[in-house]
């Protein structure tokens, strides 16, 4: 994998309980380091590659959803982290929730759990770069 420049991530929480939310922020640390592979945590979308959504989505979050990845530049790719993010989880049969991110969007990398492993995490990164790269590389092609 030769990425040209550092992938920026985007983290967003739909409706959850916020464990993945503590294990993505894990991955940060020096323990887990994912810096280390040259993802940088950003807070743009504009700026951003990767989308890593975290919680179930619902009716009230399903626009945010789609504005932010709206706003990403292409190529982009999306990871769905946990299992309220791949299928709607324990609020999968709640009144407001729709089901997992790719009811809304189109998921590139699953990383299942409840709540999901920072090595898991880090491993679905690590595949969402090489994704990534294979969409540049595409896209360069095209050209």
């Amino acid at each position: 994998m030769s990425l040209k420049k550092s992938p920026w991530l985007l983290h967003y929480d739909g409706s959850s309980c916020n464990g993945c939310d503590i294990e993505v922020l894990a991955c940060l640390t020096p323990l887990y380091d994912a810096e280390r592979f040259g993802v940088i945590n950003t807070g743009n979308p504009r700026h951003a590659d990767l989308l890593l959504l975290t919680g179930s989505i619902n009716h009230q979050n399903e626009e945010v959803v789609r504005n932010l990845y709206a706003q990403m530049p292409e190529p982009k790719v999306v990871l769905a982290v946990g299992i309220c993010a791949t299928s709607g989880g324990v609020f999968a049969d709640c009144y407001n929730v729709k089901g997992g991110a790719d009811k809304v969007l189109p998921v590139d990398v699953y990383v299942p759990g409840c709540a999901a492993r920072p090595e898991a995490i880090i491993d679905g990164i690590v595949r969402a770069l090489g994704v990534l790269e294979q969409k540049r590389a595409a896209a360069e092609a095209k050209k």
